[in-house]
């Protein structure tokens, strides 16, 4: 079994990910986020295996490649998450003053 191999797969789907970002497709890099969780978990599950030399370096940069393109969905996912906030803060205002004022209040 290659030690590597859920690093291997999880920088491919970091890289995907950030592919969807860049393309605005939501649905699918909610997907992909799901596949590389579960990667994750099954990861932390388990003791890490003992690496080599060469072994370590190569996980060291798949894990750099994974936050590289974790950055990447970042700079594309932020505005959106920024602009659902507002939204969502401008709704529980609105809520909060139709709650004070009464039902009539259209906010």
């Amino acid at each position: 079994m290659d030690l590597l191999r859920p690093y291997e797969e999880m920088s491919a789907l970091a890289a995907a990910m950030a592919e969807a970002a860049r393309g605005e497709r939501w649905d699918e890099l909610a997907r992909l986020e799901a596949r590389v969780a579960g990667l994750r978990d099954a990861l932390a599950s388990v003791p890490p295996p003992a690496l080599d030399a060469a072994q370590r370096t190569r996980k060291a940069n798949l894990i750099r490649l994974i936050l590289d393109n974790d950055a990447e969905v970042r700079r594309h996912t932020a505005p959106w998450m920024e602009h659902v906030r507002a939204f969502l803060a401008a709704g529980a205002r609105g809520r909060d003053l139709r709650r004070a004022y009464g039902p009539g209040l259209r906010g």
